[in-house]
C-alpha cells in the first residue's frame, strides 16, 4: 500500500474523484515526464485516458506513485528492484503495520481538514 516516511512533507491528497498529471506532480514531488515513463515501467499504473489522451489519475493512482517514489527515491531501489517490491504479496504482512499507521495519520488529518471547513 503507502509507504512514505516523508508523508510530512508531501500535501494531502485532497477528496477529488480524478487529478491531472500537473496535480499528481505536485503532490508526488515528481516531473510529469517521469510519471509517464513511471507507467511504461509499472503495469500496475494505468491513469484513465480521456479526450486527446490526456491522463486522469485516481487516489489509488496517486497513492501507488508515492509508493514508487519512496521505494526509488527514499529506499534506493532500482526500477527492476521496485517493480518486484511492487509484485511481491509476501511483503504485505510485515509492511501493513505501518502503512496502516501511514494511512491512518492521512485520514486524520483530511477528516480535521474537513471539520474545520464544515465548522466555519
Amino acid at each position: 500500500m503507502l509507504e512514505l516516511s516523508n508523508n510530512n512533507e508531501l500535501p494531502v491528497i485532497p477528496s477529488k474523484r480524478y487529478f491531472t498529471i500537473g496535480e499528481v506532480s505536485e503532490l508526488c514531488a515528481v516531473k510529469p515526464h517521469v510519471l509517464r515513463y513511471w507507467e511504461q515501467e509499472f503495469p500496475q499504473l494505468k491513469p484513465l485516458k480521456r479526450r486527446g489522451n490526456r491522463r486522469y489519475y485516481q487516489r489509488h493512482d496517486v497513492l501507488l506513485i508515492r509508493q514508487i517514489r519512496s521505494l526509488l527515491y527514499e529506499k534506493g531501489f532500482t526500477i527492476g528492484g521496485a517493480k518486484q517490491q511492487l509484485s511481491e504479496d509476501s511483503d504485505i504482512p510485515e509492511t501493513l503495520e505501518t502503512n496502516g499507521l501511514d494511512l491512518v495519520k492521512e485520514l486524520r488529518l483530511e477528516l480535521e481538514e474537513l471539520l474545520m471547513f464544515l465548522k466555519a
